[in-house]
């Protein structure tokens, strides 16, 4: 069932909205005349009405009862914000300029996190547009673009939207977004949207005057969970559902990020995300190109991205938050919160090998065992990052890997992610060390809701230690402290990290055996005592031999890898790369003994069979 205002032509629009328990509710036009038209229920509980005569800016609530107004649950724009009229969109009047766009395999995809409120001084949509070049210039192919849903204020990391369908007005509304796809497909970049389907904010949130869309059965960190497996659950599932379609169809997004499945709490035989992935399926045949969709889980459960017909839900791929531990542990010595189940050399290898590093197996965190395995999946079902938005932001000062780590601990971090056979991630200015926290902000209205999200930030922090005054999220100077500073990647010690990521992506794309993401061409061991990851990755005749050395001091190690001259295509130390310079030979072979720096990387690729 489509919802919500859909503009058809000639003045023409219908407007359906789901309130199964309501005995009356009206449609009241705003502007550009105000008129008042009831609509008709059916048997599920959508009322609707066509109304003709209206342009595609028309403003309207709905009347429930025939006394309380409100925004339409479904709006396709809240132009004056949460609490205000919603505004009919029309989707076809827009100009598409990507009609020869097929989007990018999921396997190819260099992938660019950014928050479109920091990632520029105007923090718009349009703002970005002139970025791409430079974003594309370093190798990367896909942007991804925190949550877009309307929410409160101003300034908010978008996981407090409270209307799924509204493009945020302060970036730009619907328009704004369209032009950024637009751009992005025009120089063969893909676009990924994080969409939020576990919870809706607390301010604006007026979906409960509608219909049962929430359960007291379940809890989530934020709260009531939403309703999709008790009574009524269909209609609530079909909404989520057509929402996913819904920014396929008309913002031509070609993947959707969906955060915290794991809050997404269903007890049905049919998984809600299992029905989320069959329906995206069937609109992939449609349309004739692969749409997909990416899962944020802590579940470890090879489940979500299994195929359906192996009984999975077929989730296309997800974040793989144990890598991320398991180098940052290696990389900073951080051993508190859920980082205590990490930091050894054996985490990092089991992760590059398999996916999850709890498979099973007992955590210190949980205090349970963790996990299923995930060896049998193959490397674009896993997205791996050193940094996110979650890692950077979750911490109590925001502090980015930059901040933590030295310069070679960054290019060691970059390394190990582009030379994984997994899909690589990056935070926006990561690639050239950008220094700015991303610290977690909004702006609230609420007093009462506004000194709840600062007590309940302070209590987050207490598993990990720090005990410092965590900056204000409702302060505009806590915002304005996360923006990252773009012209950085042109000066000194920015720039040589800038042209490292570029160089690492140029070798992924161009050598057969980093761009093949078989984790059955994989060869990853290491040494324990002296911190050192070897990886061999193979291709027919394309074979590459890497060294990680995770301590921070130089080691003297035998090689260790199968026949062959090597030759040096990388080496992190290097002068070039601002490094203390490389002690290692330009070619090995198999038994020599090598010095490798301290916090260093060394890649080699096979010269004869």
């Amino acid at each position: 069932m489509r919802i919500g205002a859909n503009y058809l032509e000639d003045g023409k629009c219908t407007f359906v909205v789901w309130a199964p328990f309501l005995e009356r509710v009206e449609l009241k036009i705003i502007s550009p005349k105000e008129k008042i038209t009831p609509l008709e229920k059916d048997g599920f509980g959508y009322w609707r009405t066509v109304v003709k005569g209206l342009s595609f800016e028309t403003l309207y609530l709905y009347r429930l009862e025939g006394e309380k107004e409100r925004p339409d649950p479904a709006s396709h724009f809240q132009p004056q914000g949460v609490h205000e009229p919603s505004q009919v969109i029309d989707h076809r009047s827009f100009n598409w300029e990507d009609r020869a766009w097929w989007g990018i395999n999921i396997h190819q995809m260099i992938m660019y996190e950014l928050h479109v409120g920091t990632f520029t001084q105007e923090g718009t949509f349009d703002a970005i547009i002139p970025r791409l070049d430079e974003i594309r210039d370093v190798g990367i192919n896909a942007i991804e673009l925190m949550p877009v849903a309307q929410f409160p204020g101003e300034r908010n990391w978008g996981y407090d939207g409270v209307y799924p369908f509204a493009v945020q007005n302060s970036y730009g509304g619907p328009d704004g977004l369209k032009r950024l796809v637009n751009e992005c497909h025009k120089k063969g970049m893909a676009v990924i949207l994080d969409v939020v389907y576990n919870h809706l904010g607390p301010e604006g949130n007026y979906f409960s005057d509608y219909g049962p869309y929430f359960t007291e059965r379940y809890k989530t960190p934020w709260g009531k969970a939403i309703n999709f497996d008790g009574a009524y659950s269909d209609e609530v599932r079909n909404i989520f559902i057509e929402n996913a379609l819904y920014w396929f169809r008309n913002y031509h997004v070609d993947a959707l990020r969906l955060d915290a499945i794991h809050s997404i709490l269903d007890m049905s035989a049919k998984h809600f995300l299992e029905e989320l992935a069959e329906r995206v399926q069937e609109f992939s045949k449609q349309q004739g190109r692969k749409f997909y969709l990416i899962a944020e889980s802590n579940l470890n459960d090879a489940k979500v991205i299994r195929p359906r017909e192996l009984g999975g839900y077929g989730v296309d791929s997800q974040w793989s938050d144990d890598f991320h531990h398991a180098l940052h542990t290696l990389l900073t010595g951080e051993d508190k919160g859920y980082y205590v189940d990490f930091g050894t050399v054996e985490n990092l290898v089991k992760s590059l090998r398999e996916g999850f590093v709890y498979s099973g197996v007992y955590s210190k965190y949980r205090k349970r065992r963790h996990g299923n395995s995930s060896k049998d999946r193959p490397g674009e079902q896993f997205v791996i990052f050193s940094q996110n938005h979650d890692q950077i932001g979750n911490r109590m000062l925001g502090e980015r890997l930059s901040n933590l780590v030295s310069f070679e601990g960054l290019k060691l971090a970059a390394g190990l992610v582009l030379l994984s056979p997994f899909i690589p991630l990056f935070f926006m200015g990561e690639e050239y060390g950008e220094e700015a926290p991303f610290i977690y902000f909004s702006s609230h209205s609420d007093p009462d809701l506004i000194e709840a999200v600062r007590k309940g930030r302070k209590e987050e922090f207490k598993a990990f230690g720090w005990t410092e005054e965590p900056p204000d999220p409702q302060a505009i100077e806590t915002f304005l402290r996360s923006k990252i500073n773009w012209e950085k990647r042109k000066e000194g010690k920015h720039k040589v990290l800038f042209d490292f990521y570029r160089s690492l992506i140029k070798l992924r794309k161009e050598i057969p055996a980093l761009s093949n993401l078989s984790k059955d061409n994989l060869d990853v061991w290491g040494l324990e005592k002296e911190r050192i990851l070897f990886m061999e990755r193979w291709k027919d005749s394309s074979y590459i031999f890497s060294i990680f050395n995770l301590n921070k001091k130089e080691q003297k190690i035998k090689v260790s890898t199968s026949e062959g001259k090597w030759k040096r295509v990388l080496d992190s130390s290097d002068n070039m790369w601002n490094g203390p310079g490389t002690l290692l030979p330009e070619k090995i072979s198999s038994g020599d003994e090598i010095i490798i720096r301290g916090f260093s990387l060394a890649t080699y690729k096979r010269a004869e069979i």
